[in-house]
């Protein structure tokens, strides 16, 4: 009897090679697929085969890996089509502003130039540039059909300046915002750059967890967990080595925050990190940026290689016997990156897809080593805080929560984009204060509060003081954006373009979410049309309540926020989506 022997082709060198350039990591898979994709268009099975081989981990995974990011394009482009694609986002801001018209148009008229091909997208992070889209993976916003043509030829919108602060604002975050050359260490410097990692590079890291822990610095990503309490969980772990990730996987619709503050002063956002380094004991720091933020990726690409030479970063920092080194992680398009333990899986080479806990990241993190994990608005603070002390941080705020917050308003409001204010602010001060009130021929209906995990609100909650706190009396801040909807809006809808986007983005590890946003969407498909069946709203209700208790992590988990506040807060019109 013989043994049959599987026989394979050569490796093909290219890819071989290519491999090779990443040293045969398979932690870099993703990187890699990227790359053969930018030189051919899509990547085949035949190259994912090569490449897993190449890597020595089964081909199975690696397919496994490449369908879970939907930046991968796993279809050989077709010879008629050339490199170019438009995708349009279809998050919730820019649904608002007529983005799926605006699809069907521009798809029209580019229906006989098959140099080019029109897709969705779901949210792109760029907000305040609504209605928004990617070309050639270039951010463009915002679009309207009758510009389209000037995006064939390079055109990338209008952006908001964020150089004048407002009236009311009270800026720590954004307070360089303008003032300095966000491409230049030098600028930086002038400006009193690294002055927060200067004073803590002279005490004990005890000390500096400590002036955190004080000045009551909570995370920013929505959660509101004290920043110096983490830090504390990760500098108590002896095991070596250890590591600081940045979260700026910036992917929930309305949040554009992260990239507006990488945009003006990348710096900081090192400083803080290399703050949270010496404190933890850790030497290595790690950016996980979303794929789509491009630009802004070689932003702080350019601020890290500078702070290097400039003695900021690297080995034996300002000659203080402190080594801490940054690189930059590019995600590949999964919203549910976003979360902690998935966005580790994925920097870790696999599908981003959430581990049950505990354990935690300080205590199992990357590499299952000590991990800490901030977004970049909380390592944005932490420079200011060090050079200023916790005691002038608690004094920027006269309410429950320590110091500033960077909200973002959108909608039908005469201002939107973002602001910089303490904690404390209500819905209707964010209207009209920092929102400029709401449009000619408008009136408040309903707000979408804290991004798409939020509440969504009628206008008794307009006076409510917002804060990581105030969820218990019906708003959420979750990371600081409020989507403010006039009468022409419906509830229904708004929760269905909500419901669609967590249905795209759930990554179907646990069935409670891969099915119940499913059936929660098909349900939400009916009552828009004001189709819906006689148990409908119970059984919506019911898929929340199933979801919130039994999903793995936070998406499912926060299904239920949205549905539940919109079903209590406008009865009457889910009421009348009902069939009669």
């Amino acid at each position: 009897m013989s043994v049959k022997q599987s026989k394979f082709n050569p490796i093909n060198p290219e890819l071989d090679e290519l491999v090779q350039k990443h040293h045969r990591n398979p932690e870099a898979l993703v990187d890699i697929l990227m790359e053969r994709q930018a030189q051919r268009g899509g990547v085949t099975p035949t190259d994912i085969t090569d490449i897993a081989r190449a890597l020595k981990i089964p081909p199975s995974s690696a397919f496994g890996i490449a369908s879970f990011y939907s930046m991968i394009n796993l279809q050989t482009i077709p010879a008629k089509f050339s490199e170019h694609e438009i995708s349009v986002c279809d998050g919730p801001v820019c649904w608002l502003a007529g983005s799926l018209e605006l699809q069907k148009k521009i798809k029209g008229l580019l229906a006989e130039n098959t140099d080019w091909r029109v897709t969705r997208t779901s949210c792109l992070g760029l907000c305040d540039r609504a209605p928004a889209a990617l070309v050639d993976n270039n951010q463009v916003g915002p679009i309207g059909a009758d510009s389209y043509h000037r995006l064939l030829n390079g055109w990338n919108g209008a952006r908001h300046s964020y150089s004048s602060p407002l009236s009311g604002e009270v800026r720590v975050m954004l307070d360089k915002a303008g003032k300095i050359d966000p491409g230049s260490i030098e600028s930086a410097l002038i400006h009193d750059a690294y002055c927060g990692l200067s004073k803590t590079l002279t005490r004990e890291p005890e000390s500096v967890i400590q002036e955190i822990l004080q000045s009551g610095l909570t995370g920013r990503g929505g959660a509101g967990f004290l920043v110096g309490k983490k830090w504390g969980f990760v500098a108590e772990n002896k095991k070596q080595p250890k590591y600081i990730i940045c979260n700026a996987d910036e992917s929930e619709p309305l949040i554009f925050k992260d990239r507006i503050l990488i945009e003006t002063n990348p710096h900081q956002v090192l400083e803080g990190m290399a703050i949270a380094g010496y404190a933890t004991g850790a030497q290595h720091g790690i950016i996980y940026i979303r794929g789509e933020y491009k630009k802004q990726a070689r932003l702080l690409e350019r601020a890290i290689s500078q702070a290097r030479i400039a003695g900021w970063l690297g080995t034996n920092i300002q000659e203080r016997n402190f080594d801490f080194d940054i690189h930059v992680h590019k995600g590949a398009g999964a919203y549910i990156c976003g979360e902690e333990t998935a966005l580790i899986e994925s920097l870790e080479g696999f599908r981003g897809e959430p581990r049950l806990r505990p354990p935690y990241p300080p205590t199992y993190g990357y590499k299952g080593l000590p991990t800490l994990v901030n977004n970049v608005e909380s390592f944005a603070a932490v420079p200011a805080i060090m050079c200023n002390g916790a005691s002038w941080y608690q004094s920027l705020s006269d309410w429950r929560t320590a110091g500033t917050k960077i909200y973002m308003v959108l909608g039908h409001v005469n201002r939107p984009g973002l602001f910089e204010a303490p904690f404390g602010v209500t819905l209707r001060q964010i209207i009209n204060d920092f929102g400029g009130g709401m449009k000619d021929g408008s009136s408040f209906h309903f707000a979408l509060t804290g991004g798409a995990a939020g509440t969504i609100v009628s206008d008794r909650y307009l006076d409510v003081r917002i804060d990581f706190a105030s969820t218990a009396d019906g708003v959420s801040i979750g990371a600081g954006a409020f989507l403010i909807c006039d009468q022409t809006v419906s509830p229904v809808d708004l929760l269905k373009v909500v419901m669609h986007f967590f249905r795209v983005e759930s990554c179907g590890k646990c069935t409670p979410c891969r099915n119940g946003t499913r059936r929660a969407l098909e349900i939400l498909d009916r009552l828009s049309e004001k189709k819906g069946a006689s148990n409908d709203l119970e059984e919506l209700s019911r898929l929340a309540q199933v979801m919130r208790t039994t999903s793995i992590c936070g998406l499912g988990q926060s299904v239920s926020i949205p549905v539940n506040s919109a079903l209590n807060n406008f009865k009457a019109e889910f009421n009348t989506a009902l069939l009669t």
